[in-house]
């Protein structure tokens, strides 16, 4: 298959379970911003199935024990990015794992909207 996330080696992952696998984002918005990947291939959280969801879940939990270790973020931003218009580049499932840290944008309400705009865009 010609996916990147299917082609991922094990040595590559920061944790896993029987379903799923976290790494590291190649294009992080901050530092230690990791993603979860379910080991099955489709696109679209509405097309994962409930024991997915619920093992990707316990993975995120993990991955949280594991940042609030190595980085000690002050909180975090969760979430998925469902179909081309809402931003998805790689059209196979994962979730964003984004620590965030005091002042790292000047005024942090609205979540990631006001992020990082000055990152460079990228092409995968």
């Amino acid at each position: 298959m010609d996916c990147i996330f299917c082609n991922i080696e094990q040595k590559e992952y920061v944790v896993e379970n029987k379903l799923a696998f976290a790494i590291y984002d190649k294009f992080p918005v901050n530092e230690g911003h990791l993603l979860i990947i379910p080991k099955r291939h489709y696109s679209s959280y509405f097309d994962a199935e409930a024991e997915e969801i619920k093992v990707m879940y316990q993975l995120t939990k993990q991955c949280k024990d594991v940042l609030d270790e190595k980085y000690n973020p002050d909180g975090y931003n969760v979430g998925f990015n469902v179909g081309k218009a809402a931003g998805q580049t790689i059209m196979h499932l994962h979730l964003h794992l984004i620590p965030r840290y005091e002042g790292d944008v000047e005024n942090p309400r609205g979540g990631i909207r006001n992020l990082k705009p000055n990152l460079v865009e990228y092409i995968r």
